[in-house]
């Protein structure tokens, strides 16, 4: 008989289990409950109606204490007013004096409106507060981080032809109200910093109590965990982060200190498993920060303007100001109704 090839392995065909729950995830179906009220809020998130509040027209003007050297002569509500519409409307600094400056004239007010340079040196050390709605409740609080680019080239000729120059990436650092979706706490700095060390700066900043913090797995740092046992706010804050797949026990049953919160955690996993906890302490609560995240780039930008460090987290401080804002005027109330098979 002639000789036959051998007959090649059959190789199964079946997805992997994660692509699987991934489908199973994504065939769910979601409904608003206020559609006609998030519909309007939406429309009104685009309206260019603009008027100044007759405090706002006495304080446009410098009214502190003197200083040495030049005064000042605009307050810091009119930079942070001009800056915040520059940023709206994604506009350069000449052309958000230009805009400041007929919106003035329109409205028949005799004020001047700051200049370009004045704008940009002003932005340092501007104070800019995140206007939130108070809570008596404990909150849980989901922090995250991403890189906003300064400069650099476009990404299809990054691509298509590799880089030329140099590019460069701070990072925005949130901290976000799980219950609410308000930006409550913000950072900006270096991309060589690690998200870590910026959990104490962004506790700081929060003036509720802090029940739970949720983050991924680059909080997975002993800093966060004893930051998070011995904060400045009363009573400690649980930690909801997921651990690193090769994380061991650092305090064994035989010692006689308290359990440590990262252990227990890992114990809870290896008992439960990984999904199961993750289900159980609300992990995925976590990605609203992501859902935040995503909304600064696409409303604000993924670009800053600015150029000095100092600048750019005022900057990215008011497009977290202006989001909050955008959230008060509504958020859609989505329930599950069913599963697509």
């Amino acid at each position: 008989m002639p000789n036959q090839e051998p007959e090649m392995p059959k190789i199964s065909n079946h997805r992997p289990a994660r692509k699987a729950r991934r489908a199973k995830q994504s065939s769910c179906i979601y409904r608003v409950h206020n559609w006609s009220a998030y519909d309007r809020s939406l429309k009104q998130r685009g309206s260019v109606t603009l008027w100044f509040a007759p405090e706002a027209v006495v304080a446009w003007n410098y009214q502190g204490a003197a200083q040495r050297g030049a005064q000042f002569v605009y307050s810091d509500l009119a930079i942070e007013t001009a800056l915040t519409l520059r940023l709206i409307y994604h506009l350069p600094l000449r052309q958000t004096e230009g805009f400041v400056e007929s919106l003035l004239h329109v409205m028949g007010l005799d004020l001047s409106a700051p200049d370009h340079s004045t704008l940009s040196r002003r932005q340092e050390g501007l104070s800019v507060a995140l206007p939130t709605r108070p809570t008596q409740e404990p909150i849980h609080v989901v922090v995250d981080s991403s890189g906003l680019k300064v400069y650099g080239e476009g990404e299809w000729k990054v691509r298509q032809h590799g880089w030329s120059v140099r590019r460069t990436w701070p990072k925005l650092h949130l901290g976000v109200n799980e219950a609410t979706g308000e930006i409550i706490a913000q950072t900006s700095t270096e991309n060589s910093v690690d998200d870590a060390a910026q959990v104490i700066p962004l506790l700081e900043q929060i003036d509720a109590e802090v029940a739970q913090l949720g983050g991924d797995g680059s909080y997975d740092k002993h800093k966060v965990f004893k930051a998070l046992a011995n904060p400045s706010h009363p009573g400690p804050i649980e930690p909801i982060i997921a651990l690193r797949k090769d994380a061991k026990i650092q305090q064994h049953g035989n010692c006689k200190a308290a359990p440590q919160a990262r252990d227990e955690i890992l114990r809870a996993i290896r008992h439960k498993g990984r999904k199961h906890w993750k289900q159980q302490r609300g992990y995925h609560r976590r990605s609203l920060a992501e859902t935040q995240m995503f909304r600064y780039k696409q409303i604000i930008g993924d670009k800053l303007r600015a150029r000095a460090l100092a600048n750019q987290q005022v900057e990215s401080r008011l497009g977290c100001a202006i989001l909050n804002r955008m959230t008060h005027l509504g958020r859609p109330d989505a329930y599950k109704v069913e599963k697509v098979n």
